[in-house]
């Protein structure tokens, strides 16, 4: 299979692991150490931080709430053999009985290849804008 339909289905399976609940799928899609950066949405520097971690913080923040994220127009670059990026569009809803929160973003991943599988070991969301109720995310910046 093409590498570039790979890294697809593999950004795929990261938005679909969020949205079925499927922590050790979406750990699954990461390297052991990753660089995350969602400044924007947090306000918090990026960070290296283990994978078993970045999946605790999203489980804890997420798992009371009902989620769907869409992610489309991939643009892929490759870097060399065994080391490219991926920019791609997503809309994340987050929703609670009463209340929602969505945010409109591009993300942009550093994946690599390890083991003959194409894993993220950097990720950066760009906040294009928010709606709705933050307060209901744990994750983001009031």
């Amino acid at each position: 299979m093409d590498d570039r339909i790979k890294i697809q289905e593999l950004i795929a399976h990261f938005a679909n692991s969020f949205d079925v609940k499927d922590w050790d799928g979406l750990q699954s899609c990461f390297t052991e150490i990753i660089l995350s950066d969602y400044s924007d949405l947090r306000g918090t520097p990026p960070e290296k931080i283990s994978v078993k971690e970045y999946v605790r913080l999203r489980r804890e923040g997420l798992d009371p709430l009902r989620i769907q994220h869409l992610v489309s127009n991939y643009e892929i670059k490759f870097i060399d053999s065994v080391t490219a990026t991926c920019r791609a569009s997503m809309v994340v809803w987050r929703k609670t009985e009463k209340d929602d929160f969505i945010t409109h973003c591009m993300y942009t991943f550093k994946v690599v290849e390890q083991d003959a599988k194409w894993k993220i070991c950097e990720i950066a969301q760009k906040v294009l804008w928010n709606e709705g109720t933050s307060a209901i995310y744990k994750g983001a910046k009031n």
